[in-house]
């Protein structure tokens, strides 16, 4: 059933199955959905080189805040390496398909996911936003950390969870456990197993396991989970699900908060779903074309900052709002 289903995801595609205000002309949508391979590239080697960097400072001025340090940029790089996946995922990082996708499962490796479940899974969430036959509503629907409104100190502890571990099992196992993230091609499952497994036997052998756990494990384990967590509140939880230009958020913040927590693009949120073919370079863009086009400023959910604007947003959230995008 893996191909089938691959192929079957492919095709329906990734475009919302509701009806969009036209707000662009095809010329336009065309121009912005131009691939560039050269940036894409450029950009996670970036990721990679940063992750490199920290674990060869901490190892070379190791103490306890070099090394936190080094934690909070790795999980965060990961989720940067995560973007550029989900970019893979919708096909934009390279034309040849072919090379685009033996790329975007390279970039997934560190984030534990296989980018052609995550592909199986997100293409129905673009469907199927907030809806019964969305698998990431339903993959949220009742966990307590999703219930809102919730008090800027309610937000702060669930954050902490994810960052002490204390979320751990649920965040990995919750996500690995659809039967549509694991039904991936047979070939790839096994490459992936191999990889792993060769890496692990490597790290025993050679003597690099303490690295492995130090450098990979524990930044997945806590600030990758944490940022995770960030983000999905911040793409479809406390907004007003009353129009399919509300029923996602786009966050404006400073460049410190987009390095940690959105990286390419991740914050602009609602003009994805709206052209999911805008490779992430272009987002920005289609962002400020898309204020001057009516009613998009008008009803759009734009929210300043995720430590100030969005925490004010799950503060002051309807509780029957969840209840709506899941009518």
């Amino acid at each position: 059933m893996t191909e089938a289903l691959v192929a079957r995801s492919a095709k329906l595609g990734d475009s919302c199955v509701r009806d969009i205000p036209r707000l662009l002309s095809k010329e336009e949508i065309r121009d912005l959905s131009q691939i560039d391979s050269v940036r894409f590239t450029t950009a996670a080697l970036l990721e990679a080189g940063l992750i490199v960097a920290a674990v060869w400072i901490s190892e070379a001025w190791w103490n306890p805040l070099t090394y936190a340090l080094a934690v909070i940029v790795i999980g965060s790089r990961i989720n940067g390496l995560g973007a550029l996946m989900h970019d893979a995922a919708h096909y934009r990082g390279y034309r040849n398909r072919a090379l685009n996708d033996v790329i975007g499962e390279l970039l997934a490796l560190p984030t534990s996911a296989s980018m052609a479940g995550y592909r199986n899974t997100h293409f129905a969430h673009h469907r199927e936003l907030n809806s019964d036959n969305d698998p990431d509503w339903q993959r949220n629907l009742g966990l307590s950390e999703y219930d809102f409104p919730a008090t800027p100190g309610s937000m702060l502890m669930r954050i902490t969870q994810y960052l002490s571990g204390l979320k751990t099992a649920g965040a990995v196992f919750g996500f690995h456990k659809n039967k549509e993230t694991r039904d991936v091609p047979a070939a790839l499952t096994r490459a992936r197993l191999a990889f792993f497994a060769g890496l692990l036997l490597a790290s025993i052998v050679l003597g690099f396991w303490k690295l492995i756990l130090l450098y990979w494990i524990v930044p997945l384990l806590t600030v990758f989970l944490a940022i995770r967590y960030i983000r999905s509140v911040a793409e479809h939880y406390a907004v007003e699900h009353e129009h399919v230009l509300n029923e996602s958020r786009t966050v404006l913040a400073p460049f410190w908060e987009l390095w940690l927590i959105a990286p390419w693009g991740l914050n602009y949120h609602l003009e994805h779903h709206l052209f999911p073919g805008v490779p992430c370079f272009r987002l920005g863009e289609l962002h400020r074309l898309l204020m001057t086009r009516e009613p998009y400023p008008r009803i759009a959910h734009v929210t300043r900052g995720y430590f100030t604007g969005l925490l004010r947003d799950c503060a002051s959230a309807r509780p029957e709002a969840a209840a709506k995008a899941a009518a």
